[in-house]
């Protein structure tokens, strides 16, 4: 979604809402000047991960977590997580 700098100014909270959904181009003389998006997407750009609550995710995800592996050619960090348990 792309606006101008003027009609986000006269509908702040409608645009706000938008930007849960989908990042709102912002212009300024006809250029994107600014971008608003989601608090949730911000975390992910910043961050490279979402947090959320256990309480907040869904069953399928949940089951796909329950059941994952480590690649074999992973194991050997378990030894390093046993070592600095100990410390």
């Amino acid at each position: 979604m792309k606006i101008s700098s003027t009609e986000f100014k006269n509908s702040v909270g409608r645009f706000q809402d938008a930007a849960m959904r989908q990042p709102v181009e912002i212009t300024k003389n006809g250029r994107t000047h600014t971008v608003l998006i989601s608090a949730e997407y911000y975390e992910l750009l910043t961050h490279g991960r979402i947090v959320r609550r256990i309480e907040d995710i869904d069953e399928e995800t949940l089951r796909a977590i329950a059941t994952a592996e480590v690649p074999p050619e992973y194991a050997h960090l378990d030894a390093e997580l046993a070592l600095d348990q100990k410390k």
